[in-house]
């Protein structure tokens, strides 16, 4: 029940400093036409694409360009930088899933990260979030090794990969199945769905919210980002989210006792999903393998192909 999208296309100014590198990557992108698909086509090669344009060609893209900046930096784990941008635009929107593309003054590569924050953050504060984990790859490194309060940076919105109801469409159950930092656009669902609760509970939202099972897997209890956030609204929402987490490289006595009730050792597997209704709609990120193995252990479990919708970022 992903829904069509209804892109609002404007131009916004960007900064002298940004201009040249958006141009020099708006040639690379000419061509890209602005029809979407809300479901990530399953002819995606797993062949490792290094480049966010390369991997993105063929997706969806707003034509609006914010300047943001950055107001506050937040480490989520060793390896992960947790932006805050407030976004200068005021007709900036984006839906729950979807990316930015990542401009930096000075640098021609363009960085595409998941938002992780939701679309009622934006509303209320004019703020997004991305969770960036370290690499070499430029954008990456900027962000761990050259970014700071204050530093300015444009975005751009895209992706096919997102959950936005209509308030006429019928609740529907979501099962969220994340691999690493593929839980970065599954968490900014989780969070639009419990804005949508609590939405519902004042009477300002028509549309009534699912149930939502979130399945995040990393390798340890240390990668499992937004941890307690996730388990917080579970508690707050209990029998409307759940949330289970899996560990593939840590043993039972390592973990933390206080995360022992939601962590089980080894990888999400057919028998964890088992469980899993042919009518949940079933959003998966991660690597992959992980992608190409949910996916399968879905449809044997009955659950129809169209309503299992991926994205790959790897």
């Amino acid at each position: 029940m992903a829904a069509a999208l209804r892109p609002l296309f404007r131009v916004a100014s960007i900064g002298p400093a940004a201009r040249s590198s958006f141009l020099l990557q708006q040639q690379l992108l000419s061509g890209v036409g602005i029809q979407c698909h809300c479901k990530v086509m399953r002819n995606v090669s797993s062949r490792r694409k290094t480049d966010h344009l390369e991997r993105t060609i063929n997706n969806f893209r707003q034509e609006m360009i914010a300047e943001a900046k950055v107001c506050g930096i937040v480490y989520e784990s060793e390896t992960v930088k947790r932006l805050r941008l407030v976004v200068m635009n005021k007709d900036f929107a984006f839906k729950a899933g979807q990316w930015v593309d990542f401009f930096i003054p000075g640098i021609s590569k363009v960085g595409g990260f998941s938002i992780c924050s939701s679309p009622g953050l934006l509303e209320r504060e004019s703020v997004v979030e991305l969770a960036v984990k370290y690499s070499k790859h430029p954008p990456a490194h900027w962000i761990h090794t050259q970014c700071n309060i204050g530093s300015e940076v444009t975005l751009r919105v895209g992706g096919d990969f997102f959950f936005d109801p209509r308030p006429s469409d019928s609740p529907v159950d979501l099962l969220l199945v994340a691999g690493g930092v593929g839980i970065n656009p599954l968490y900014s669902i989780l969070l639009h769905i419990a804005d949508l609760h609590r939405l519902q509970e004042t009477k300002h939202c028509n549309y009534k919210p699912g149930s939502v099972q979130l399945y995040f897997s990393a390798k340890n209890t240390e990668e499992l980002l937004f941890k307690r956030n996730i388990i917080n609204l579970a508690k707050e929402f209990s029998g409307k989210i759940s949330c289970h987490f899996h560990v593939t490289q840590q043993s039972s006595e390592e973990i933390p006792e206080e995360l022992l009730p939601y962590v089980t050792v080894g990888r999400i597997s057919e028998d964890t999903l088992a469980h899993v209704s042919k009518d949940n709609l079933c959003y998966i990120c991660g690597p992959p393998p992980m992608i190409e193995s949910v996916s399968q252990q879905l449809e044997k479990l009955g659950v129809p192909k169209e309503n299992i919708i991926f994205e790959k970022w790897w």
